[in-house]
């Protein structure tokens, strides 16, 4: 200035590029630990000895809670956001730190104003100048998800732990590579091992009884090489002498590099074989007993149920005696009503698989679509409607006896199939590919002339021969008239006290009634005859009325009739004339045995007896 005036300016001209360059990347590391800060949620401090606060990083703030606008707060105002329950122990840890000037590296929750409870980390370090504590430096970092997440991996570890202790099953993995072991605490425990032992596969042989040794051995390496599951029983033979049976199922798994590693179970099964040998030893001797008392009621009667002492009945019930002890396959014959099945489950009991299944079939009475499943099973989806796997009878049957009743009624793709159970022993689901074992005995039954059949095509010889190993034909009632009386006296008996009736006896006239009647449906018929007039019935004294004994299929009185019933000469002669004028038809209103007066299976039993080929009466 001159004269109070301006004349020039003096200054000085600076290069600050370098430290322009040095702020810009002083706000760059700034940011990136912000960020870095903001995304791990850990948020860095500083505090004086004193107890001053001198800095708090933004994500401090907000890990805390903390408005920034209203500066760091002071050590008592941060305390106040530490939960009550930490509090006191926070503050004695402070005190320690800067008493002792040491670090410090603890866990602590505090309640957030918007968050609630959170759990912090925080770990400090003590900063020395000249060997003066001047501060400490620290970060929080906020681990509430990992805690949440930690403590429910212990409380699902602690509750795996009681199951395996409670089921006796242990945990394992086993790394074909690398050859290293894992086991669970129960592992540990059933193969008798200190927690602190390495797992090894040599601490696993020292285990295993010497009989399983090598079949473990070829196990392992079968498994190391195919990676398949693993499902086997074997022992183990403990320090003490004693024996533990051990059930191990495991699964194959890969890594990114290739590595195989089995993960699985091991489980301790000696109880439950100990009670399978107990309750086995228990049944044998139940079935001791059985036997005695069987034999005690047989010497009573080997049939109990079934009545009866004809010449013609007893020449049955021999048969059968001879054949029930043996596991021959049966075909029994005879016209409906005869009481097939009787004789069936009579052979069943006095079987050796008497203790097992008899189970029935009609074969008859399901759908030819749904036979083959009904006999053999199915499995899900082999069919619509197939929703479920289901067993077959064969299955149902194992170990005891399967009934086929109206073997003639089979269609031909499940004569095949039950052709190869009886000579293969094995069957397949409708829809399987795995064989499966059947130790069943087969009893068949019929009313059909099979060998005509045979004739027809409609059954095949080779499964007949399969079938009828042991024959037994079971006589109509019109051929075993004297056991009328008795079988009427049981029926009557029976239904009687099912209907809380007391009957005294049978009159004469019903029983004559009785004896001179035909019997077309045999016992059957009159079974249902008997129980038709205990309903109708009025007193003590049972008695049937004579007009259900003549609206049957088989009118009496007829000459054709009576000259086939007594087998007399000229019979042949009668019924091929009938067959031929109804063109092989025997069954019906327009058939052969309509015509003759006699029911169709008395026809067929005739027709059997004399070999008369029906089918070459049909025409072509």
């Amino acid at each position: 200035m001159e004269k109070g005036k301006v004349v020039r300016f003096k200054g000085t001209l600076m290069d600050i590029t370098e430290q322009e360059r040095l702020t810009q990347e002083l706000r760059r590391s700034e940011f990136y630990l912000q960020e870095g800060e903001r995304l791990a949620r850990m948020g860095s401090w500083s505090l004086k000895p004193d107890g001053t606060i001198d800095y708090w990083s933004p994500q401090t703030f907000d890990n805390c809670g903390f408005d920034p606008s209203k500066g760091i707060p002071t050590l008592t105002e941060s305390l106040n956001a530490v939960h009550p329950d930490d509090r006191d122990f926070l503050m004695k840890t402070l005190a320690k730190m800067t008493q002792e000037g040491v670090g410090c590296d603890v866990k602590h929750r505090i309640i957030h104003p918007e968050r609630g409870v959170r759990i912090m980390h925080s770990v400090g370090e003590a900063v020395m100048e000249d060997g003066r504590l001047t501060r400490f430096i620290g970060n929080t970092l906020d681990i509430t998800e990992q805690e949440e997440l930690t403590q429910e991996l212990r409380r699902r570890e602690a509750c795996l732990m009681q199951a395996e202790a409670l089921s006796h099953t242990g945990s394992f993995g086993w790394n074909v590579s690398t050859g290293d072991f894992y086991w669970s605490d129960e592992t540990f425990r059933i193969l008798e091992y200190q927690r602190t032992v390495k797992p090894t596969l040599e601490l696993l042989f020292k285990r295993i009884h010497p009989e399983d040794a090598a079949t473990m051995q070829e196990t392992i390496e079968r498994a190391s090489k195919d990676a398949k599951n693993l499902d086997f029983e074997h022992r183990l033979l403990m320090p003490d002498g004693s024996i533990k049976h051990v059930h191990v199922l495991a699964q194959p798994f890969k890594d990114q590099c290739g590595n195989v590693e089995f993960v699985g179970t091991l489980m301790d099964v000696t109880d439950s074989k100990k009670a399978f040998q107990e309750i086995k030893a228990l049944k044998d001797e139940l079935y001791k007993e059985n036997i005695v008392l069987r034999e005690e009621v047989d010497k009573t009667s080997m049939f109990e149920e079934v009545v009866g002492t004809s010449p013609v009945l007893q020449a049955v019930l021999s048969r059968a005696a001879k054949v029930a002890p043996t596991d021959s396959t049966v075909l029994i014959t005879g016209e409906t009503g005869t009481g097939k099945e009787l004789i069936a489950r009579a052979i069943h009991k006095r079987s050796q698989r008497s203790a097992r299944a008899f189970v029935s079939v009609n074969c008859g009475a399901i759908p030819q679509s749904l036979i083959t499943s009904e006999l053999f099973g199915h499995e899900k989806g082999a069919f619509t409607g197939a929703t479920q796997r289901r067993l077959g009878r064969f299955e149902l049957a194992e170990g005891g006896t399967l009934f086929l009743d109206e073997i003639g009624e089979l269609p031909m793709e499940t004569q095949i199939a039950l052709l190869r159970v009886l000579q293969e022993r094995e069957f397949e689901r409708v829809g399987g590919s795995e064989p499966l074992r059947a130790d069943v005995r087969v009893i068949a039954a019929t009313n059909r002339d099979l060998q005509g059949a045979i004739t027809a095509c409609t059954f095949r010889s080779d499964l007949f021969y399969r079938l009828n190993v042991f024959p037994i034909t079971l006589p109509p009632l019109r051929d075993r008239k004297e056991d009328i009386p008795a079988l009427a006296s049981y029926f009557v008996d029976r239904y009687a006290k099912r209907a809380g009736r007391k009957i005294r006896g049978i009159r004469k006239s019903a029983l004559d009634s009785l004896q001179s009647y035909s019997w077309p449906g045999n016992i059957r018929e009159l079974q249902n005859v008997v129980e038709r007039s205990l309903i109708v019935c009025e007193t003590d004294e049972f008695t049937i009325d004579k007009s259900w004994l003549s609206g049957g299929p088989a009118p009496t009185g007829s000459a054709d009739q009576a000259l086939i019933e007594t087998s007399a000469p000229g019979e042949r002669e009668l019924i091929e004339a009938a067959l031929a004028q109804t063109k092989g038809k025997v069954s019906g209103l327009s058939g052969a045995a309509a015509q003759l007066g006699i029911p169709a299976s008395t026809l067929e039993s005739k027709i059997r007896s004399l070999k008369i080929n029906k089918y070459r009466f049909k025409e072509h």
